[in-house]
């Protein structure tokens, strides 16, 4: 299997190949360490799509249909990757904090860490502080991921980063936020590590940390 025309098809979104391709691939029998290649391709086909999407040659729908398209690849490549396979990057808890409503975001960054080997926990919409330091507490996330988009948002990432500093796992964990309130201002004053407005950006950043 040509690797390179795998990452192609997953930076052109062209599902029915990738799947096609990936599907004689797994009825070849292949080697646990084969079908890890296989998956990197794919993760370098995403890659391409984070770029496009910064170029605006994609868009929001794009970058959602590719996360949908990275979870059926690795669902088809399930038999041949062994159970190793899953043993993640890390783990990381998101969610969209008290008062917010939107998750476009939230569930365009979970696919792409979930692409980029990540275990994400997600809380939903609307999760109050509380919620984010008893899942912190239970998991020990490498990472947490606050997400908001609107203005009142900050006030609630700063009361969760508060809330776990009070609870004493600020220092065990790395916060980033994103969202379009989010600036460099505002990440100091909540207290997090990092912030974007791009998810792609955003796991960047977390493998960083990891």
């Amino acid at each position: 299997m040509d690797l390179k025309i795998l990452t192609q098809a997953v930076g052109e979104l062209d599902e029915e190949r990738v799947l096609e391709m990936l599907q004689s691939f797994v009825e070849g029998k292949p080697s646990e360490e084969e079908a890890q290649k296989v998956v990197a391709a794919c993760q370098s086909g995403m890659a391409i799509v984070g770029d496009l999407y910064e170029k605006g040659e994609y868009f929001v729908g794009d970058l959602i249909f590719a996360g949908e398209l990275l979870t059926n690849a690795i669902n088809t490549l399930k038999p041949v990757l062994g159970s190793d396979s899953t043993a993640s990057a890390g783990t990381i808890v998101l969610g969209t904090v008290a008062g917010d409503l939107h998750d476009i975001g939230k569930n365009i960054f979970k696919s792409m860490s979930e692409a980029a080997g990540f275990k994400v926990i997600d809380l939903g919409i609307d999760q109050p502080a509380s919620a984010f330091v008893e899942k912190v507490k239970e998991v020990k996330p490498v990472a947490v991921g606050m997400s908001g988009v609107l203005t009142l948002a900050l006030e609630a990432m700063k009361d969760t980063v508060d809330a776990l500093k009070e609870a004493g796992l600020r220092d065990s964990v790395k916060i980033i936020i994103g969202g379009n309130p989010v600036t460099k201002e505002a990440c100091q004053q909540i207290g997090a590590d990092a912030f974007t407005t791009n998810a792609a950006e955003g796991v960047k950043i977390i493998q960083g940390w990891v």
